[in-house]
């Protein structure tokens, strides 16, 4: 009984259709995650573009670095501006996730809290308020952050945690903390809830350090770990110009195998006022501006 041949030159035409099908497919959905990524950045930059307070008691530095693939990007961010009643506030925070939703919820998050903080500034009832807002939302996602006030005034310091990696604080005497004080859930999680928060007089010289998880924590790498390497950092260079101090923090995070976006926010106080007033250059003065 003779065999039926089957036509192969149809049959592969039918399979280059398939792939080239696919390979169509596959460059949209490559298309599509390039324009979500460039997005995501574009909010970040925005974001990050604004400029920190400048005050002659109080030098503040902030860095942002990316995460290594460029594709997880859109979660961390830092914020600093002057408040109704003459304090200053500062905010370090992460966005659940790293795509252009968590990136267009952060610029929202630095509105909300900004918005609140025309009505109060104790950032215990900044984060609660906060909270309340991104509850009521419904946006599915969770954000970690610290809020701080500082009073030029009295150089006192308060601030409070919403589910955030502790900070680093080190001053010239040797003295240095991984500050673990009390906080409350991240934002966005549960109505209601509170968030102690601490007050401390920034007198002598020293650095207040903020941070963001990518810094300090990796694959392999423990936060403990981290928090570690990052205080023992800043602890032998609390003097140094909080430029040159936060560009040395980020670099913790190419030991932790960097897998995530990360931020630092360094405040460094103590014999500023005395420097402005009677101390350094024109350049310098310059330069403070």
């Amino acid at each position: 009984m003779p065999r039926r041949r089957t036509d192969s030159s149809s049959g592969t035409a039918e399979l280059l259709n398939t792939l080239g099908d696919l390979t169509g497919r596959i460059l949209d959905r490559i298309k599509v995650q390039q324009a979500r990524v460039e997005l995501a950045a574009a909010l970040q930059r925005q974001v990050l573009a604004a400029e920190l307070p400048v005050l002659p008691y109080l030098h503040v530095a902030g860095r942002y670095a990316p995460a290594r693939d460029g594709l997880d990007i859109g979660g961390d961010w830092y914020d600093g501006f002057l408040m109704p009643d003459g304090s200053v506030g500062f905010v370090i925070g992460d966005v659940q996730g790293h795509d252009v939703e968590a990136a267009a919820l952060m610029g929202q998050v630095r509105t909300c809290l900004r918005a609140v903080a025309t009505a109060t500034t104790d950032p215990a009832e900044v984060l609660r308020r906060t909270n309340d807002l991104l509850v009521a939302m419904d946006y599915g996602l969770f954000v970690t952050c610290s809020f701080l006030r500082f009073d030029p005034v009295t150089s006192e310091l308060a601030d409070a945690r919403a589910g955030h990696i502790p900070a680093v604080w080190a001053m010239a005497d040797g003295c240095c903390d991984i500050v673990l004080n009390d906080g409350g859930l991240p934002l966005g999680i549960q109505a209601g809830e509170s968030y102690p928060s601490t007050r401390r007089p920034l007198t002598g010289v020293g650095a207040f350090v903020l941070l963001t998880d990518g810094v300090v924590e990796g694959p392999s790498y423990p936060i403990d770990q981290g928090l570690e390497q990052v205080a023992g950092l800043v602890n032998g260079a609390c003097r140094t110009d909080p430029d040159e101090l936060a560009a040395q923090v980020i670099k913790v995070a190419d030991l932790t195998g960097h897998s995530d976006d990360a931020a630092v926010l360094v405040l460094r106080y103590g014999g500023l006022r005395d420097e402005w007033c009677s101390g350094g250059s024109q350049e310098q003065r310059q330069d403070e501006r």
